[in-house]
């Protein structure tokens, strides 16, 4: 026995009656201005993204730490400054009475 389980015929909708493309208006020509703006973005965003910014920012923690070591040290050096002039003085005050 030959026989099929599938219909026949075939349920297709005539020509007249199939989906047609939807159409699109045309899309906006770019104009000079628009280029200028698209480049100068794109030239931001590869110039915001450049290598060696991590390295500078390490570079300046590095820095203001030794910076602030600098300034304590330099804040030491003043105050034994200050305590070697006040000795000299109170001993030349000693030797002058």
């Amino acid at each position: 026995m030959n026989t099929t389980l599938t219909p026949t015929t075939r349920r297709t909708p005539p020509p007249h009656e199939a989906e047609k493309p939807t159409v699109h208006a045309p899309a906006r020509a770019l104009g000079l201005l628009d280029r200028a703006a698209l480049h100068l973005g794109m030239a931001l965003i590869r110039w915001g993204r450049r290598p060696g910014r991590e390295l500078a920012r390490h570079e300046r923690l590095a820095n203001s730490f030794e910076l602030g070591l600098l300034h304590r040290e330099r804040e030491a050096l003043r105050l034994q400054l200050d305590r070697e002039r006040t000795l000299a003085q109170t001993h030349a005050l000693v030797r002058v009475r």
